[in-house]
């Protein structure tokens, strides 16, 4: 990858990290435009493409959208909590589910290739307010 990509990566990267939620490629996009303004879409999903299979990044699967990993690489199948009413998604890793789920479903001779687990819901923070 040249220098170019590795700087972009690392950009997209700090945008994910500082935000507040998940956020979608176009959102980072629209964000990186104040700097890059000729920025083009696939330069955005080929970055978010290489930082997820990386483990820098995971995709949220039900909001299309990306969230920086905050557990320290560890290339764990991730266990994402989506609040419904603030966006907060939390990231937690549980080993011994996901190898409880694979041989769940290696049963049947299905090979997962990865996983991903979401669960929606309402934060403490949002479940306080109400």
């Amino acid at each position: 990858m040249t220098k170019r990509g590795e700087q972009m990566r690392a950009e997209i990267l700090a945008v994910l990290q500082n935000a507040h939620g998940a956020m979608s490629a176009y959102d980072v996009l629209h964000r990186l435009q104040m700097a890059h303004p000729k920025i083009a879409p696939p330069t955005v999903y080929n970055a978010l493409a290489s930082l997820t299979k990386a483990g820098r990044v995971h995709r949220v699967e039900s909001l299309k959208a990306y969230i920086a990993c905050r557990c320290d690489g560890t290339h764990q199948a991730a266990v994402l909590s989506i609040c419904d009413e603030c966006g907060t998604v939390e990231e937690r890793t549980a080993p011994q589910l996901v190898e409880n789920l694979s041989g769940l479903i290696g049963e049947t001779g299905f090979q997962p290739q990865r996983h991903v687990i979401e669960v929606h819901g309402i934060c403490s923070s949002c479940s306080s307010e109400t």
